[in-house]
């Protein structure tokens, strides 16, 4: 199935959506491409909101803002992913969770994907509306997608039957 449609799934169903990512076997290197393609369309949402920025602001010009956007999207995000991935495993480890390292990996990581479409709505509303009651709503529901899908997926890879 594809990745678009997995998406859309996922604000309906999004235990079965990550069983179904999740699979048999661990890939790594689809956990990776999850996380990446996450960050970068997250990378891509700031674009409105940076141009707005450096039109208000032209002191730091917009292929700085980029640039440094760019570093923390695609170089220390994922980084710091991974060791929340590790850290909220571990605690579930802690209270009897049964998930495998890569599969709590893939509850994060694909949570942050599912999500992405509502950050796109959050840049889109940074940029061309500004700070507001508008942008604060948006974004509470982009974050509150984004725990929720998370916190599902969790639930879902912690709890499964042994």
């Amino acid at each position: 199935m594809s990745i678009s449609r997995d998406i859309l799934r996922t604000y309906r169903a999004p235990r079965q959506v990550l069983r179904s990512r999740v699979g048999d076997t661990p890939r790594e290197d689809r956990a990776l491409a999850v996380l990446m393609a996450g960050c970068f369309l997250v990378f891509v949402a700031s674009w409105p909101y940076q141009a707005r920025l450096a039109y208000e602001d032209p002191s730091i010009p917009l292929q700085a803002r980029l640039g440094a956007s760019l570093m923390a999207w695609l170089f220390i995000v994922p980084l710091g992913a991974y060791v929340l991935a590790a850290i909220t495993h571990g605690a579930a480890r802690i209270i009897g969770g049964r998930a495998s390292w890569f599969e709590a990996r893939m509850a994060l990581f694909w949570a942050l994907l599912a999500a992405s479409p509502l950050w796109l709505l959050n840049g889109l509303v940074a940029g061309f509306i500004g700070p507001g009651p508008g942008l604060t709503l948006v974004g509470a529901v982009a974050m509150g997608a984004f725990l929720a899908f998370w916190g599902a997926g969790l639930w879902e890879v912690e709890t499964k039957r042994a």
